[in-house]
């Protein structure tokens, strides 16, 4: 009787994983990449930047808001086609350029951030200085041509990164002390 019970056991607790793990399978197909909407996306995030600063004035809020959307916007352009993220079409995951937080207090998804910046990834379309650089290294161009291109994407790396310090400054006129504290927790400010 024993071993009857032993076994009445073993495969009620099979059923009972085999079951579980069917019904998680199918509570997952409901939230999987079809549903994606970058907008309820956005808006998580926005409001995540909210509550990390603090921030419980809805008219305080619309004109932060207005400054948090042009640092993300910046940001997302900073990374565009730069590094090893641009050339190999990485997206997401990890601090973006030393700036700290973001999703989950990594990268600043940007949030929204979300990140990356490579051919189709999910920070856009690599800019044509960074596919003019990629293009010259695949046809093996001359060190001269190289070089011309490489200083094309450092000046315009530099003209991005100067938009963003601009956006960074312009939202932290905004900001009280602790409000600043939280946009450089979450990966806005520096």
């Amino acid at each position: 009787m024993n071993k009857l019970n032993r076994i009445v056991v073993m495969a009620s607790l099979a059923a009972g994983l085999f079951l579980g793990t069917q019904s998680l399978s199918a509570q997952g197909q409901g939230q999987g990449r079809g549903n994606f909407d970058p907008e309820q996306m956005r808006q998580r995030m926005m409001d995540r930047y909210k509550e990390q600063m603090g921030v419980t004035d809805d008219a305080e809020w619309k004109v932060i808001q207005e400054r948090v959307e042009k640092v993300v916007a910046a940001q997302r352009e900073a990374r565009t086609g730069g590094g090893l993220a641009g050339m190999f079409g990485a997206g997401g995951g990890g601090r973006r350029q030393g700036q700290g937080g973001g999703n989950n207090n990594n990268a600043e998804a940007t949030p929204g951030a979300p990140r990356g910046g490579g051919r189709g990834g999910l920070g856009g379309e690599p800019s044509p200085e960074a596919e003019a650089l990629q293009k010259a290294i695949e046809s093996k161009a001359s060190a001269e041509e190289l070089k011309t291109k490489l200083a094309k994407f450092r000046d315009a790396r530099k003209d991005k990164e100067a938009k963003l310090e601009k956006a960074q400054a312009d939202l932290q006129k905004v900001l009280s002390a602790r409000q600043e504290a939280g946009a450089v927790l979450v990966g806005l400010l520096k």
